[in-house]
């Protein structure tokens, strides 16, 4: 009896050992599992197509490990940041200079996703058009509050196209630190004044004291401050020690890009960084508008660019580029807003993506595809476009211009499908930037990587890669000629087969997508 006691005593002691360790081991299994979600898993992370506002829940907080441990050692004991090398999301930070702000007042600031150990940023600047009037900011704060203010900005954000953390989205930059500025300023990213001063306090009575304090002094402009200000708190980041530095953005934004990026060069030089500035921009590059209209522009919507621009230089105390503004006498400086007047006298260098029939160009013409009737002269006007574009673009070192009818491209998640002459956009970024790494140190360029791109068919949506038309009121989608009989456009008149689609527009063109 006493054996089998101690023999029993033994198995029970077994038993528990036993069952200690596959918890043990199920315990393991549960804390890296929760870690890689705190951390988020970069290949199960769905992307956000427009960058519009993210979760705004922690993916990671001080306390978070994430990454593997080969990241981890590499890293040291730094756990914050080795949890942000692997999280899709970028995380706000407000500007350490107060005094830079949003047109309201309220606090500028940027999102950060760092990775680290790359020496490669990437700049994002927010697009959304601008005001130039107390009537048309008033309107613009009333119905698109998040374009003038930091209020209720979440405190994440998800990538996507060449923002994104994703190898398959975004194949040549998904390793780089990334930065989105988010646009507050209403200025084309051009703003330089302080705030106001606010008026002296009426002595007549509430009533004055409302109407003042509504006057249009109350906003500021400081679009090209905060990007100067977000290049210094880049610093602690470790931004002196890039080798390349991307300043991108998209519509306005891709106009921020032409009118910051000289000026971006030489304060990263005067830091003493050694790194490479260049640009790229998304849909920015417009033409000056064909209608005559009043100068005096009630709206936003009834004004021209220029003149947008003109009266809204005065009131944001904009700057445009040295070079660019000694070629023009006082009060002509609203022409270094256009790309193909800017260009020559930039240093950077510069890639440009350009639909040929830019829908925002359109809308200027009060075209809006795919919602309004449309004539004979606006389908004219459509198609010389796309030549004016093309021409405009001739000089351009590095373009990418397919013949569609779209608006921005890279922060699209399908941007990896749209391509010129069997290229694709994020192809020729990478062709671009392999001949820059050669020419800097003195190598030959490759061959057969072509970053000139412009479509040699002369037609709307003559590419085969174009986004596909929306109709606005049911959301289908619709070929070219579906859309013209849709928007009142006789197809016959204008020398187009209602029931040959494809062979009618080849007709039309010579297919160069």
């Amino acid at each position: 009896m006493n054996i089998l006691g101690k023999v029993a005593f033994l198995l029970l002691l077994s038993g528990i050992w036993c069952q200690n360790n596959r918890n043990a081991k199920t315990s393991g299994k549960t804390t890296k599992k929760t870690g890689a979600n705190q951390g988020g898993d970069v290949s199960l992370s769905a992307a956000v197509v427009n960058l519009t506002p993210g979760s705004t829940g922690s993916t990671g907080g001080a306390g978070s490990t994430g990454g593997t441990g080969t990241e981890a050692a590499r890293e040291g004991a730094t756990g914050v940041r080795a949890a942000g090398q692997q999280t899709d999301d970028m995380r706000l930070h407000f500007l350490k200079n107060t005094q830079v702000t949003c047109n309201d007042g309220t606090a500028a600031g940027f999102y950060l996703k760092e990775f680290r150990g790359s020496r490669r940023w990437m700049i994002f600047l927010e697009g959304g058009w601008c005001c130039h009037s107390k009537e048309t900011c008033d309107s613009r704060y009333q119905n698109i509050p998040r374009l003038m203010s930091s209020t209720g900005w979440p405190q994440t954000k998800r990538g996507a196209g060449i923002l994104s953390s994703q190898v398959e989205e975004n194949p040549h930059w998904h390793n780089a630190n990334i930065v989105f500025i988010p646009y507050c300023s209403s200025d084309v990213w051009s703003g330089n004044g302080p705030a106001p001063t606010p008026p002296p306090r009426p002595r007549q009575g509430r009533e004055k004291e409302r109407d003042i304090n509504t006057n249009a002094t109350e906003y500021t402009f400081m679009g090209s401050l905060i990007i100067r200000e977000v290049i210094k708190d880049l610093i602690p980041k470790g931004i002196k020690l890039a080798k390349v530095v991307m300043l991108s953005g998209t519509s306005a934004g891709g106009t921020g890009v032409l009118l910051n990026i000289d000026r971006v060069a030489s304060q990263l030089e005067q830091l003493g960084a050694e790194a490479q500035v260049r640009g790229l921009v998304d849909s920015g590059w417009f033409l000056e508008s064909k209608q005559q209209r009043s100068p005096n522009c009630p709206e936003t919507i009834s004004c021209s660019p220029e003149d947008a621009i003109k009266i809204g230089l005065r009131l944001w105390n904009g700057v445009v580029p040295d070079r660019c503004r000694q070629l023009y006498k006082r009060g002509e400086e609203w022409q270094c807003f256009f790309g193909h007047k800017l260009y020559s006298t930039l240093t950077s260098p510069l890639f440009v993506m350009q639909w040929l029939f830019d829908e925002e160009q359109l809308r200027v013409e009060n075209i809006y595809m795919g919602s309004h009737s449309l004539s004979e002269e606006q389908w004219q006007y459509i198609q010389n476009l796309g030549r004016e574009l093309k021409n405009s673009l001739r000089d351009v070192t590095a373009v990418f211009a397919p013949s569609c009818l779209s608006h921005t491209a890279i922060t699209k998640s399908n941007w990896m499908s749209f391509q010129v002459k069997g290229t694709s956009l994020p192809r020729a970024l990478h062709c671009w930037d392999r001949s820059l790494e050669a020419t800097r140190n003195n190598r030959t360029p490759p061959k057969g990587c072509p970053f000139h791109l412009v479509d040699n068919c002369h037609g709307p949506q003559c590419n085969p890669t174009c986004p596909a038309l929306v109709d606005q009121a049911t959301q289908q989608e619709l070929t070219l000629l579906q859309m013209l009989v849709a928007m009142g456009l006789d197809l016959q008149r204008l020398g187009l087969d209602p029931e040959g689609d494809a062979d009618s527009l080849a007709s039309m063109v010579s297919n160069g997508g």
